[in-house]
């Protein structure tokens, strides 16, 4: 006799493990230490969780590792714009970085987190934020000329 179970609820597991992604900044970044990829890891997707709402926000959180998750979901989305550029700026103020590394910093993260994320999140995500993102995420952005 063959048991049959229902059916659980389908949840959708993150492609990569937390490990492997801190790995994949630390190479990116080119940091001596896994704890310092970490330390860049949390500081960057706190303050990306910061700027990214609605559905987005969701499904972004749900393609990352669950720590990684964490970092991110555990902010408030704060109203208003802010930039690309103005991103940078105050993430260094927050972390005490200089503009340049806090900028090499955000991306060797989101680089990773765009791969996570796929090409139609990704598109969605840019598509709520304002201008200059798309290279912090290793995408070109084209902007019409005036």
């Amino acid at each position: 006799m063959q048991l049959q179970t229902a059916p659980g609820p389908t949840t959708t597991a993150p492609a990569t493990s937390f490990a492997s992604m801190v790995e994949q900044v630390r190479y990116n970044g080119a940091y001596a230490t896994r704890q310092r990829a970490e330390e860049v890891v949390s500081a960057v997707l706190a303050a990306l969780g910061r700027r990214i709402t609605g559905e987005e926000r969701v499904e972004l959180a749900s393609c990352l590792p669950r720590e990684a998750a964490r970092f991110f979901a555990a902010q408030i989305p704060e109203t208003g714009t802010m930039t690309g550029w103005a991103f940078v700026r105050d993430l260094a103020s927050r972390t005490g970085g200089t503009l340049a590394t806090t900028r090499w910093d955000v991306g060797s993260v989101l680089s990773v987190v765009a791969r996570l994320a796929g090409p139609d999140l990704l598109d969605r995500i840019l598509a709520q934020l304002p201008s200059g993102y798309a290279i912090l995420f290793g995408r070109a952005e084209l902007v019409q000329a005036a």
